[in-house]
């Protein structure tokens, strides 16, 4: 089956083309959003293949994966005006949790029934206004990295994109007082010049962007993974650091009260109940492996790369036949 994306989301894009199909993404000569090709930093098998426009006006296409409210649009002017979920086979995948009016945000799809809106988490499908679109859920899944915690650094990671930009929605405004608690690994990108932005010194809050390649090997040197999100949809970073082996800290809010069960980490919304966390993590290095552990079981469990495909394939039956 020859199955149309866009290369949106690395990380789920990853995981996703693990499946049996030939994945199709667009490219275009200056890899931009509508057409970035083939992901550089991350391992994708020979089945996902690069088409131009060009290519795609008289390609075969089983099943379109739209990820972005123009997609449709673009997907019929480059496919020779062959309309996703009308001429082709169409699913409408959301990665994001809702902005604006929440809980009133409308979903741009809520106005069509042809095109199954596919949410990653229970949390977002609740709190979109999904209309009268036909809605599921297909939870995260990621390839697994393996069980790489050392935890031989008294330290936090924290991953996050735009720290600065994005500010209360990734709980930027909390890392002074978490620092205060363990001294913090922020990576990810545009994160350069933080600790001086928020006023901490070199040595309690240190940031890198780490090729893909390098990240999960220095995550795990960390004793603990710490998420200060506020609102956004799960963070894949956070599975990954739980099949990592790594204890979570996290704020309780949006998707991670359902990701990180008792006995694999910390929930709280209260910043002091994290930063307590982090310190009892710092001072007792085997409880903090114990509760790794526990975390790699369950994610495993729950958003494991067998489990995801599964239900994906399932969708792609439903959608096609």
């Amino acid at each position: 089956m020859n199955i149309l994306l866009w290369h949106v989301h690395g990380s789920w894009t990853t995981a996703f083309v693990q499946g049996p199909h030939t994945y199709l993404v667009p490219v275009l000569p200056d890899r931009g959003l509508d057409g970035r090709g083939r992901a550089r930093t991350f391992a994708w098998p020979a089945s996902v293949r690069e088409l131009t426009p060009e290519q795609l006006r008289t390609a075969d296409i089983d099943l379109v994966v739209l990820q972005r409210p123009e997609e449709p649009a673009l997907a019929t002017r480059w496919l020779g005006g062959r309309r996703p979920g009308r001429d082709l086979p169409a699913v409408y995948l959301e990665h994001n949790a809702p902005d604006g009016e929440v809980p009133g945000t409308r979903h741009p799809m809520a106005d069509r029934d042809d095109i199954p809106l596919v949410h990653v988490t229970h949390f977002n499908r609740l709190f979109w206004d999904n209309g009268r679109a036909p809605t599921t859920v297909v939870e995260h899944g990621v390839v697994d990295p393996g069980h790489r915690y050392t935890g031989e650094l008294p330290r936090a990671a924290v991953v996050v994109n735009e720290p600065l930009r994005r500010g209360r929605y990734t709980g930027t405004d909390l890392l002074p007082g978490l620092a205060a608690a363990a001294p913090l690994d922020v990576f990810g990108m545009r994160t350069e010049n933080l600790a001086a932005t928020l006023g901490l010194p070199p040595d309690r809050c240190r940031a890198a962007d780490l090729p893909q390649a390098d990240l999960h090997t220095a995550m795990a040197r960390r004793r603990l993974y710490l998420h200060p999100v506020r609102w956004t949809s799960l963070g894949l970073s956070l599975i990954e650091a739980m099949h990592l082996g790594m204890p979570v800290v996290a704020l309780a809010t949006t998707e991670a009260v359902e990701a990180v069960p008792p006995g694999t980490g910390v929930l709280s919304t209260r910043p002091e109940a994290l930063a307590d966390a982090a310190r009892h993590y710092l001072r007792e290095p085997r409880a903090a492996a114990e509760d790794g552990a526990r975390a790699r079981r369950a994610a495993l469990d729950r958003y494991g790369l067998k489990r995801f495909l599964h239900d994906w394939e399932r969708l792609i039956e439903e959608v096609t036949r």
